[in-house]
């Protein structure tokens, strides 16, 4: 028995296994494309899928193709939408040809199962995947249109798990409102600061990143879809091009709408250096903020100890009772990531020629990536460090009284250069502030005690 096919294109013929949905140009994309040893995002697959169910529907409203096929390709892309022909997508993430077989995959999945609809065999093609399936369409408005769907939808996760980490630490402060402890500035001692108030600057720093994300993702929901080839909207009947949009925010539940110079929106990729831009602040404030829980919770004996981070796991394989900080190390690796991703999509971006840009696998494959990740590090940051942190008051006090931090809030009455002279022999004598101010009468006792107070330092003066 004979278990393959033979499908051929301009470049010549192939034999294709015949339970395969995939075809011709989707083999030799396979077999050209050895590249990251990952198929295309998942989510990406089927936003092309959905491209292709609206597409179906426009077009029988603009007559390019007729109900029966029509039904047998929405048939189909349902299908599809269910998980059941998973296996015929086979395209590596990163290809040649600005995403053409990605898109020639769909297609000849989606024509080889809407000619089984019907009553044909795999590779019979009723249903064919340029005439029918790619009917008024172009890889070069379909994969654009399907990555920024894709980009909404992997976004809205990560916002969700966002807005989750700030609601955590927004506790916190919370919870760490009373706690004083010593500020620092290049690591050395400053002034004091509360606990609660170092947190709520977390919070307010992930709320302005979370904007600027937000804002970016605004940008996705214009899409060049019915533009074709370059924008010009080659092949395509008046109808279609006013259906497809409409029909496309139906099939997605997003309110998407047509880009205003679908030209510039084919040749240009600067909406994705904008998400990916904005990606890039955020993981800069998470991997800051990590830096500092580490900082914070050094030791346990050796260095700072001012809060406890959960302990997830053991933390050497030779020194036992060892607990690291894996939780924070793995979100500022992520971050390391989402900031080198950012620089391959800005240059890919760049890269774009004349009517179209050629590197658009690329974008998506690293900016998916930096999705996906950042959602997941952000999680396991909210779930397994922030929620569980405690914090070691006394440890945090007896730092602060031991610095010599607190001789700044004399400087209005005393001068600089004294308080100066000051901080320069209560280190030399391992003395305190206020003792020594005492000892050379400098300033009303009563006076002092409220200049000293640290909680008084954390805040405004209210005159």
């Amino acid at each position: 028995m004979n278990n393959t096919r033979i499908e051929s294109d301009s470049i010549g013929a192939l034999e294709i296994p015949c339970d395969a949905y995939y075809g011709v140009q989707s083999l030799r994309g396979y077999e050209n494309f050895h590249i990251t040893g990952t198929r295309m995002n998942h989510k990406f697959i089927l936003n092309i899928v959905r491209i292709k169910l609206a597409a179906a529907i426009a077009n029988m409203k603009a007559s390019s193709i007729d109900q029966k096929t029509g039904e047998a390709i929405v048939e189909a892309c349902k299908e599809a939408l269910e998980g059941k022909l998973d296996s015929g997508f086979i395209t590596d993430a990163i290809q040649g040809g600005a995403g053409t077989t990605a898109n020639m995959n769909v297609n000849e999945v989606i024509a080889n199962r809407a000619t089984e609809l019907l009553g044909g065999k795999k590779g019979e093609y009723l249903c064919h995947p340029n005439d029918h399936v790619n009917c008024s369409q172009s890889t070069n408005d379909v994969i654009p249109t399907a990555g920024r769907i894709t980009v909404i939808e992997l976004a809205g996760e990560l916002i969700a798990n966002v807005t989750e980490l700030i609601s955590s630490l927004d506790k916190k402060a919370a919870e760490f409102n009373d706690i004083i402890k010593m500020g620092r500035t290049q690591l050395e001692d400053a002034v004091p600061i509360r606990l609660g108030q170092e947190f709520a600057a977390y919070s307010s720093g992930l709320k302005r990143t979370l904007k600027l994300l937000e804002k970016a993702v605004g940008e996705m929901y214009s899409v060049n879809i019915g533009g074709t080839a370059i924008g010009t909207a080659i092949n395509v009947e008046k109808v279609y091009l006013d259906e497809i949009v409409p029909t496309l925010s139906s099939v997605t539940g997003y309110a998407l709408n047509r880009a205003e110079n679908l030209i510039d929106a084919t040749q240009n990729l600067d909406g994705f250096v904008y998400v990916s831009g904005a990606l890039k602040t955020m993981a800069v404030s998470l991997s800051k903020m990590c830096n500092d829980l580490r900082l914070m919770s050094s030791g346990p004996k050796t260095g700072f100890e001012e809060i406890t981070l959960p302990a997830k796991q053991n933390g050497s394989s030779i020194m036992p009772g060892k607990v690291n900080p894996v939780i924070p190390e793995v979100v500022t690796q992520v971050a390391f990531a989402v900031i080198g991703n950012d620089s391959t999509i800005t240059l890919a971006a760049e890269a774009g020629q004349l009517e179209l840009n050629a590197f658009e696998p690329v974008i998506f494959y690293k900016l998916f990536e930096s999705l996906t990740c950042m959602k997941n590090a952000v999680k396991t940051l909210t779930v397994n460090c922030i929620d569980g942190i405690t914090s070691n008051k006394k440890r945090c006090e007896q730092l602060l009284f031991e610095s010599v931090g607190t001789v700044t809030a004399l400087c209005p009455y005393i001068g600089y250069k004294k308080a100066a002279e000051l901080a320069k022999r209560a280190l030399r004598e391992n003395k305190k502030i206020k003792d020594l101010v005492k000892e050379q009468g400098l300033l009303d006792d009563a006076l002092l005690e409220k200049i000293l107070d640290p909680f008084t330092m954390t805040e405004p003066k209210n005159n």
